[in-house]
């Protein structure tokens, strides 16, 4: 689908909270499944998306990585100490296997095993960028956490490390919150891992979030509780339609390369329902083409998820107008219902604040001369 000469861009667990934050989306699943380049197919489209990181970002963020993990992990370790396990012998030293192997299933087959020997000897243990694997909806993603870390008790804990600041110990809001649904994915990718060993180690649902203290670049570690992401990720991703039994409503030679005429692509990605919400534009490529075909349509869901649950069968906003002024919509519908209300309210306010603007004429006996000047 992504084309015979196109290498498949990976899922990472960036791709896959947003794909669970929005599992109606059977173009996303599709497209991501498939291995598809969705910037490249959005400039192929003519609606070139500004999602991503600058490259000033991505090499800032790689320099503060390597500034947290310098020295085998010390000021790393020392932190997950502090924040996620105070309670355990301080890490005087610590072992950082070698995970180095052929592809991404050799890397992850050298995960799971190094985890199980961490887990088996006691001690502090440091896993830099382990490679883990999680079944999406039929489709394997592998999934590259900044580091895991074991703990001598045997628990393991996801770190995740951001250059987005830390002021006065809390990070902003949206970006810690969406660094959290992106821990969560390597949560279940562990648990995962963690079900095959007997006994079966404990994966912390507290996850160490370290990012640059203040506008410094010294480091500052956060413990952040991501049980609710967790519990709505795997429920979301639970949800996906397998991509087989997407792929097998569209027409046959169904091609996403980014090097067919733009007419084909079109037709091939409006071949696919997509579910458009505002939110996209934070979290998909193609969220600038799927919002001018929604707006095109007059979809009410690009007006936001809360009010298209509101307007419940009501999809276009030709229907809601038409509902409100009781030209169609079944009354007993309890949107059509609210809609007509509304519309009855907004009437009897315009027609009240007419009568109250309109000027009172000067030969009515019961208005007095001040009166009249005074009116507008």
């Amino acid at each position: 689908m992504r084309g015979p000469d196109v290498p498949a861009k990976a899922l990472d667990a960036r791709a896959l909270a947003a794909l669970a934050a929005n599992p109606g989306c059977a173009r996303r699943a599709i497209l991501d499944g498939a291995g598809v380049d969705k910037a490249r197919l959005a400039t192929a489209l003519g609606a070139p998306s500004g999602f991503g990181q600058s490259q000033f970002a991505l090499t800032r963020g790689n320099a503060f990585e390597a500034r947290v993990k310098a020295d085998g992990g010390a000021e790393l370790l020392r932190l997950v100490h502090a924040r996620l396990d105070p309670g355990a012998e301080p890490p005087a030293g610590a072992a950082v296997p070698d995970l180095t192997a052929h592809g991404p299933e050799g890397r992850t087959a050298r995960t799971a095993l190094a985890l199980r020997e961490a887990t088996r000897a006691g001690g502090w243990t440091l896993l830099d960028h382990p490679m883990l694997a999680l079944d999406v909806a039929g489709s394997l993603a592998f999934l590259e956490p900044d580091a895991v870390v074991v703990h001598p008790d045997g628990g393991w804990s996801v770190v995740e490390i951001k250059s987005f600041p830390m002021v006065d110990g809390a990070a902003d809001p949206a970006k810690a919150g969406a660094a959290a649904r992106q821990a969560a994915v390597y949560v279940l990718a562990l648990e995962q891992v963690a079900a095959r060993l007997d006994p079966v180690p404990e994966v912390r649902h507290q996850v160490l979030l370290v990012c640059p203290k203040d506008f410094s670049n010294l480091p500052a570690g956060s413990a952040v509780d991501i049980r609710k992401q967790r519990a709505v990720t795997a429920r979301q991703l639970a949800r996906l339609t397998r991509i087989e039994e997407i792929a097998d409503t569209l027409p046959e030679g169904t091609c996403f390369a980014p090097d067919r005429p733009a007419e084909e692509l079109t037709a091939a990605v409006e071949a696919v329902p997509a579910a458009y919400a505002p939110e996209c534009l934070s979290a998909c490529e193609l969220a600038f083409h799927c919002r001018e075909r929604a707006r095109a349509a007059g979809a009410v869901t690009r007006l936001g998820r809360p009010l298209r649950a509101e307007l419940g069968g009501l999809a276009t906003v030709a229907e809601v107008l038409s509902a409100a002024r009781g030209v169609s919509g079944d009354p007993a519908d309890p949107a059509v219902a609210a809609l007509r209300r509304a519309a009855a309210l907004r009437a009897e306010a315009l027609r009240t604040a007419a009568e109250r603007a309109a000027p009172l004429p000067a030969d009515d006996p019961s208005v007095s001369a001040g009166e009249v000047r005074a009116c507008p």
